[in-house]
């Protein structure tokens, strides 16, 4: 009984990963998003007191007004969430062990164990922070000062969170608090190996 447990324990852990690193939901080129892109065409609706509720993807700024207009849980990359995210990652890999693979990212065909896979999520938010092909650091956007200015260009803000799309950095640009993580994400990625 203790090992069928731990089959189906293993079989249901799989398929979290899997809507996890699917880049057609949760999955973004800059980490896990707050909610699966398959909302935006499939929001998620009830009802509530004679009224429809409605729960779509939004992957930057709110598009409404519901709890102040100015921010979502709906679809932007959030430091503290993916932080969360990679420590459990890390507690299923001890538990786990090295032989038990994932698909990382869905429908690639590449099968990594659970520790590979979050260091592919860690590299994704440390892109936020790097130049890309282009020589443009994603959070920045179409901001030219960020980009190019020698003041900004590798001083950089910390964005309270990010469009779940673009990496384009949103919000209060002072969040060291939680986006100061990036700090123990690259320590964990390059300095500590266990």
């Amino acid at each position: 009984e203790t090992r069928l447990l731990a089959i189906l324990r293993g079989h249901r852990m799989k398929m979290i990963m899997k809507r996890m690193f699917d880049e057609t939901e949760f999955l973004s080129d800059y980490g896990i998003r707050s909610l699966s892109k398959y909302h935006k065409d499939h929001p998620y609706q009830f009802n509530y007191e004679g009224g429809t509720v409605r729960v779509d993807y939004t992957p930057a700024e709110a598009t409404g007004d519901m709890f102040g207009g100015n921010s979502n849980w709906r679809g932007p990359i959030w430091f503290p969430m993916n932080y969360l995210i990679l420590d459990s990652l890390e507690k299923f890999s001890n538990y786990y062990g090295p032989d038990y693979e994932v698909e990382y990212p869905t429908n690639s065909g590449k099968m990594m164990n659970i520790q590979e896979a979050a260091e592919g999520v860690s590299k994704r938010l440390l892109a936020l922070f790097v130049p890309d092909s282009n020589q443009k650091i994603p959070m920045y956007g179409e901001y030219d000062k960020f980009q190019k200015d020698a003041a900004f260009h590798k001083n950089h803000l910390f964005f309270e969170y990010f469009d779940g799309d673009t990496g384009k950095g949103l919000g209060a640009n002072h969040q060291t608090g939680w986006t100061g993580l990036i700090s123990e994400i690259i320590r964990h990625l390059y300095v500590v190996k266990e």
